[in-house]
């Protein structure tokens, strides 16, 4: 099931007797899992009806026996297993899950693996309660979803600024959405947008010198602003690490090669086969130009290269500063 037709029908107090919830992606079981733990039962009900039970301390017999308790005063128990992935003999719930007590709401939070398809528990599971797996985002997917759960809570936020979060932050969901309250509440009153300013106010990364004002110069040509970018970034490593401004780079210039080979370059194309946000396209179809197909793929050779040489592959001294200087030097001349 999807993510937002499990939440829909758990706001309207449908529920189901059994949660598996498994995937790399821990923020979305850590959400339907605290809601649960939060809007099931009263707080009142939760002293006799409600368990928190952890995989590394239980096996699967205990689970079961805790599962098969009926509730006292409440119309339901709430069962959540965290870590779940630790229980030695999870593949044991087969027992329970066939015919599972409907006064309890068993949520299994099973993270960073997957249940075996072919096993019987998960085809139980598909008839007899919620399955859910929950995939990690791309990072090219992380602005669009921070333009969704800006926009559920009536916040807007510029295309550079969602960019911007996510070279620094990744698609650690979790991360972004603690650093995305904090811009929230430090909001002016009555501003209701996110720009790459506020950003740099309230956490701490430059809207000046980023990969993403890097990537725009090397487009340019702008060898000034390139090198102070890149000393700028080499003498703050801990806010700038080399290994995020090559991934950005690689993910631009990637980008960049595949327009270049599209036949269809239409808006609606475009977006669908690179993931590329409209408001971006003019600046990757300049790069198109400025970069052919030719360059950019010897770009991307280089890349490479010297994210190989900043874990120590043939190099002995060279600094991170010293590789981006010569890294972006090559890109200037090409």
């Amino acid at each position: 099931m999807e993510f937002e037709k499990i939440m829909s029908d758990i706001q309207q107090r449908q529920y189901s007797p059994v949660y598996f919830l498994m995937g790399e992606e821990g923020y979305y079981i850590d959400k339907i899992s605290d809601y649960l733990a939060h809007h099931v039962l009263k707080e009142e009900e939760k002293a006799f009806n409600q368990t928190i039970l952890y995989g590394k301390d239980v096996d699967a017999a205990a689970i079961i026996n805790t599962a098969k308790r009926y509730p006292m005063i409440s119309e339901y128990q709430v069962v959540i297993v965290r870590e779940a992935q630790q229980v030695r003999n999870i593949e044991d719930l087969i027992y329970y899950v066939p015919n599972p007590l409907k006064s309890t709401i068993l949520v299994i939070c099973y993270k960073y693996k997957k249940l075996d398809k072919r096993k019987k528990l998960f085809k139980e599971l598909e008839k007899n309660g919620v399955l859910f797996e929950s995939n990690r985002l791309y990072e090219s997917q992380v602005p669009d979803w921070i333009n969704r759960v800006l926009k559920e809570k009536g916040i807007a936020i510029q295309p550079p600024a969602a960019l911007l979060l996510t070279e620094y932050l990744g698609n650690d969901l979790q991360k972004i959405e603690k650093e995305l309250d904090k811009l929230i509440i430090t909001l002016p009153s009555g501003e209701k947008k996110i720009g790459t300013t506020h950003i740099e106010e309230n956490i701490g990364i430059s809207k000046d010198y980023n990969p993403y004002e890097l990537q725009k110069a090397l487009v340019e040509k702008n060898a000034l602003k390139v090198y102070r970018i890149v000393d700028h970034m080499g003498h703050n490593q801990k806010t700038n690490p080399f290994s995020v401004t090559i991934a950005s780079l690689y993910f631009f210039f990637n980008k960049v090669f595949l327009l270049s080979t599209l036949k269809d370059k239409s808006k609606e194309n475009v977006r669908e086969k690179l993931n590329i946000q409209p408001f971006f396209l003019p600046e990757y179809s300049k790069a198109t130009r400025v970069f052919p197909p030719a360059k950019t793929f010897l770009i991307i050779q280089w890349l490479r290269e010297y994210d190989l040489r900043s874990k120590g592959v043939e190099n002995l001294s060279a600094t991170p500063h010293d590789l981006l200087k010569e890294l972006v030097y090559k890109i200037l001349q090409t």
